[in-house]
């Protein structure tokens, strides 16, 4: 694989960013990474394992004559790191981003952005509940789908290289418009997440239950729960306050269908619950056809040490 990027500067040095070190590196893609966190003790970790290249203190100094530029940061401080690499970027660079909200992201960084630097938002859809300098690994992409969204401004062979650079990393990439991708995502994974943190509450609420006992029984589906549950929290809190209308819509939606389950649970109705538990059975192998998960009963996760 030939580099792509001369330079490549992560700008948080978390699960994703790691991973994309890794994984950049596997397939040659990076002349050089250069990474920064805001936490001096983030940067010594990375520095420590030798996670990018070169380590050094600030976003500015980071993106110094870097070709493609990430900003693996919580949505919610996006704008405020966008302003400061502003006047330090290379003409003719990239800037992308892996944040899970598009809309606010493109809100927020755009009008930072100087003319001559391509932006191009971009969500890649793996991850595990891990998160810090040492969680990240090279095959966290493979056969996962990165959505980029351009617009009708976006430099075509900027967008072209930027989806050959995430297909080096192991991703499937496909575009996007961000209101679509704002929706998408609600139903895909921001209402299971604040759906998991529900339930996971209501287990630690329900005092008939000792904490003992859910840990010591968990089934499968409320192990599931906790693991989606322990996510970073401050990540999670800027997805829900900033892709707000999408999530709310599906909120909305998520209610009508429990209470029409509670209405099928309470009348007895066992041919509601068998069709509708049919049909989202169907879901699931389609999951599986498409190669996004297995049909293991661990949930198709790899096992990591």
């Amino acid at each position: 694989m030939s580099v792509i990027y001369g330079r490549v500067a992560l700008i948080g040095l978390g699960l994703i960013a790691g991973s994309m070190a890794h994984a950049a590196r596997r397939a040659g893609a990076a002349g050089e990474i250069v990474g920064t966190a805001r936490s001096p003790e983030t940067r010594a970790i990375a520095e420590e394992i030798g996670l990018c290249d070169r380590i050094v203190e600030t976003a500015a100094e980071a993106v110094k004559d870097a070709d493609l530029v990430v900003l693996a940061v919580p949505v919610g401080v996006m704008g405020r790191v966008a302003a400061e690499i502003a006047p330090h970027l290379a003409e003719g660079a990239t800037v992308t981003d892996v944040g899970s909200v598009k809309k606010h992201v493109i809100d927020a960084v755009a009008p930072h952005m100087p003319h001559g630097v391509h932006f191009i938002p971009g969500h890649p859809l793996a991850g595990t509940e891990h998160s810090g300098p040492r969680s990240g690994f090279a095959e966290l992409f493979d056969n996962r789908w990165c959505l980029l969204v351009p617009d009708e401004a976006t430099d075509a062979g900027a967008l072209d290289r930027l989806s050959r650079f995430w297909r080096a990393l192991g991703s499937n990439v496909e575009t996007m418009e961000a209101d679509h991708h704002d929706l998408v995502l609600a139903v895909t994974s921001h209402t299971p997440h604040l759906i998991a943190y529900t339930m996971v509450g209501v287990a630690d609420d329900l005092r008939r239950v000792t904490d003992s006992e859910v840990i010591k029984f968990s089934a499968a589906g409320f192990r599931d729960f906790t693991r989606i549950a322990a996510s970073d929290p401050t990540m999670w809190r800027d997805v829900f306050l900033t892709n707000k209308e999408a999530t709310l819509e599906i909120l909305g939606r998520f209610t009508e269908e429990l209470f029409a389950l509670q209405r099928a649970i309470r009348t007895g109705d066992g041919q509601l619950l068998h069709d509708y538990f049919t049909r989202t059975r169907a879901i699931r192998r389609g999951i599986i056809e498409a190669g996004q998960d297995t049909d293991a009963p661990d949930f198709g996760r790899v096992k990591r040490g």
